[in-house]
């Protein structure tokens, strides 16, 4: 039985990686386009070549993982190893060289690349390493909510803090450039701390041994049907995140406007970006808590379908949200709402990855934890690359002036509406169409639990 240690030491991990994860996705496209220098079709293209190097890296380290026999186990030793190494990059790729044009771009492109490299090289061992702690999967289940729990709260930490940070260093420094990385060096340093805190809190328990090559490994991957179904839900559930939170700080800045606050009596709130995120987070924190029972109640197929159908009716329904002081406070209920729903999908889709390693484990002999865990780093890296380069490209078609100071046209502010509505809907609606041919039910999911609980413990005699 799983400790509560065990389970708060391991959603320490993700906390650590949702905190760099949501300030890459929500604030580094705005950084780029606004502050750094780079244009809107530079910052696209950046933003989706690097993330698909990423991406294809991997499975690479999902093979190199499975591979690692350490005293510490195969997959809990990166979370020491790379814990540096993933702070110091984060702080690089927020620094602003006294460079040219082409050598800021260049910059920008090797600091994203290591960046992403580095974030590859920690996170797939640390998802991998949901498969190794507990064999029942409900109890995965559990884990993947602590998981996804702490990530939330970290991604709260981090979204609320940051323009606050950003504002204070400012005015410090007399810099803005110079303000963004030292807020990143304080957001790098408490990810670097956590880190720690996750390898030392957490151990290994389940040994799987793969009995096949490589290449075997691979095939058997590909041959892997619910694999491929999840890969699509998870691409179009984190493009679904990425395009509105990559949208967020364009769409306060233009659509909303600077100065907007809500009244609470004697009191009043500013509407900024980072409250309307950071509410999110902390919304998305009450989703997870919810997506134990539901999934027990509903089987994980069901919730997720359904969870995703609510996401595209409230889409929808945010576009027609109008700028006014009513309006605004729909919009913050409506950012509710639909991080409740996205914090009931995250840990579903953690928790459906261990289904089908342990399906692969028992259809081909292929105990490539890390391998099928890599591939939904790889989805959430592709939804995000593909994400932030879908905004960059779709504000650029629709006319988006990134000058200080500019006066938007209505076209488009149009697009900055559609970025947050209907185009999440679309995304949302795709992704309930592939789950639904998703085989792994929660019958059949006892079945295979069972089976391989008699081989695994036959192996060890």
């Amino acid at each position: 039985m799983a400790t509560l240690k065990e389970k708060i030491g391991y959603g320490f991990g993700d906390m650590s990686s949702s905190m760099f994860w949501k300030i890459f996705s929500y604030y580094l496209p705005i950084f780029y386009s606004n502050i750094y220098g780079l244009s809107l079709a530079d910052t696209g293209v950046l933003l989706l070549a690097t993330r698909i190097w990423d991406a294809v890296s991997d499975p690479m380290m999902g093979v190199i993982a499975d591979r690692t026999q350490t005293r510490w186990g195969k997959y809990r030793p990166y979370l020491l190893w790379i814990s540096l190494p993933f702070a110091v990059c984060g702080v690089l790729l927020f620094t602003t060289p006294d460079f040219g044009a082409t050598g800021k771009l260049v910059w920008a492109y090797i600091t994203y690349m290591l960046m992403m490299t580095v974030y590859t090289a920690i996170n797939v061992p640390y998802g991998a390493m949901l498969g190794v702690m507990t064999d029942d999967s409900d109890t995965k289940t559990v884990f993947s909510s602590y998981r996804m729990f702490f990530a939330y709260g970290g991604s709260f930490i981090a979204l609320f803090a940051w323009e606050p940070l950003c504002a204070w260093f400012k005015e410090m420094t007399g810099s803005l450039t110079v303000s963004w990385q030292y807020s990143m060096i304080v957001i790098a340093v408490f990810c670097f701390v956590i880190f720690l805190l996750c390898f030392s809190m957490t151990r290994e328990y389940i040994k799987s041994v793969s009995t096949v090559s490589i290449g075997k490994d691979i095939k058997s991957l590909l041959a892997n049907i619910p694999w491929w179904l999840l890969i699509g839900a998870a691409l179009c559930s984190n493009l679904f995140s990425t395009v509105r939170g990559a949208t967020a700080a364009y769409f306060f800045k233009d659509y909303i406007g600077d100065g907007i606050f809500l009244s609470l009596g004697d009191f009043s709130l500013l509407f900024y970006a980072g409250l309307f995120l950071s509410v999110g987070e902390v919304s998305n924190m009450i989703g997870v808590v919810l997506a134990v029972p539901l999934s027990r109640s509903l089987g994980k197929k069901s919730t997720y379908i359904s969870t995703m159908g609510a996401l595209a009716v409230l889409s929808i329904l945010f576009f027609y949200l109008p700028c006014t002081p009513l309006g605004f406070w729909l919009m913050l209920v409506m950012q509710v709402v639909i991080s409740v729903c996205t914090g009931i999908v995250s840990p579903l889709v953690w928790s459906m990855y261990a289904d089908v390693s342990d399906y692969a484990e028992l259809k081909d002999g292929t105990a490539s934890t890390g391998l099928i865990f890599s591939s939904s780093s790889m989805a959430q890296k592709f939804g995000g690359a593909f994400g932030g380069a879908a905004v960059m490209w779709i504000l650029a078609a629709f006319g988006y002036n990134t000058a200080e100071g500019a006066a938007q046209t209505e076209e488009a502010l149009t697009g900055l509406n559609l970025l947050m509505s209907w185009i999440p809907a679309a995304v949302a609606v795709l992704a309930m169409i592939v789950v639904y041919f998703y085989p792994l039910t929660t019958k059949r999911v006892a079945e295979v639990d069972e089976k391989l609980k008699k081989i695994r413990a036959a192996s060890y005699e």
